[in-house]
């Protein structure tokens, strides 16, 4: 239970790893889209901007737009090569260095994203809906610490933006991934401030935010806050913001939930779950929801 991210020393930072500005295909330069972020009441973002030949492929730098309140992690969009239905591939690398090299000739998405990983990077699973990902591509990414199970710009453009059925057949064939909500905002407007992470971390440093989420100690949300999580004589307990559905989920068909107005925390036995994986998903009544990341128990 090392990665439940409740009951440590520290907070909970609210941060989006997925955003894009003018430095790629974004509609506002990076001074502009952290300044929003901030204002919307986040503590750290990523502008992950697409790592490619026609925007020359940039790490976007906001070292300097970082304060003693809100803070940046160094990212970009890796893509390299395609996928097995052809499409181009997307890789989500959070915490490269500034001078993260430029792909050499014949770099495989899964080449690059190592490179990534070895040079410190959080490595995600983009939003595998909006582009036909398979689980059998997904495994060639074998540094990948997460799935993005929600892509809010998809969601609201297209109804793609779900990842959880994606990242569930994974964790069903013995993947041991956490999984992060996102937004993939181009143009702050729609596709913005609809998905986040919370990160439990003793600071708001860049580094101790990605030990922290390499780790899985997060949750995700649309809305909803989850307050505590434990287990305790082979049953779990939640604490949550009033929500109408609380549920659990875990391998193949697994699954538990209560039902009701206002509920604020719930409790299930552990039994069903002990020889694979658990997670949590809370539900409020206007349909906004709140994920933790799988839990294992051994």
């Amino acid at each position: 239970m090392k990665n439940l991210p409740f009951g440590h020393p520290g907070r909970f930072y609210r941060g989006n790893l997925h955003t894009h500005s003018t430095n790629s295909d974004g509609a506002f330069p990076p001074e502009d889209v952290c300044r929003m972020y901030k204002e919307a009441g986040y503590d750290f973002i990523s502008l992950s901007d697409h790592f490619m030949k026609n925007y020359d492929y940039p790490v976007s730098d906001t070292r300097h737009l970082r304060d003693e309140e809100f803070t940046t992690l160094i990212a970009a969009e890796l893509h390299q090569g395609s996928t097995s239905i052809g499409e181009l591939w997307h890789v989500l690398a959070v915490g490269i260095p500034n001078d993260f090299a430029k792909p050499s000739e014949g770099e495989t998405a899964p080449e690059i994203a190592r490179r990534a990983a070895d040079a410190g990077a959080f490595i995600g699973i983009v939003h595998p809906s909006w582009y036909g990902l398979t689980t059998e591509d997904a495994k060639t990414i074998d540094c990948a610490h997460a799935v993005e199970i929600y892509n809010h710009g998809s969601h609201v453009e297209i109804d793609r933006g779900e990842g959880w059925p994606f990242c569930d057949q994974l964790l069903n064939e013995g993947w041991r991934l956490s999984a992060y909500a996102t937004d993939d905002a181009h143009q702050m407007t729609h596709d913005a401030f609809g998905g986040w992470m919370m990160v439990h971390a003793d600071r708001l440093d860049p580094d101790a935010l990605l030990d922290a989420m390499k780790a899985g100690r997060y949750y995700s949300s649309t809305g909803p806050e989850i307050h505590d999580v434990r287990i305790e004589r082979e049953e779990i307990h939640i604490e949550c913001d009033p929500a109408y559905v609380i549920s659990v989920q875990g391998r193949g068909s697994r699954s538990m939930s209560t039902m009701g107005d206002g509920l604020t925390r719930a409790s299930f036995s552990v039994e069903r779950f002990k020889d694979a994986y658990m997670r949590l998903t809370v539900t409020s009544t206007e349909g906004n929801r709140a994920w933790t990341n799988p839990i294992w128990f051994s």
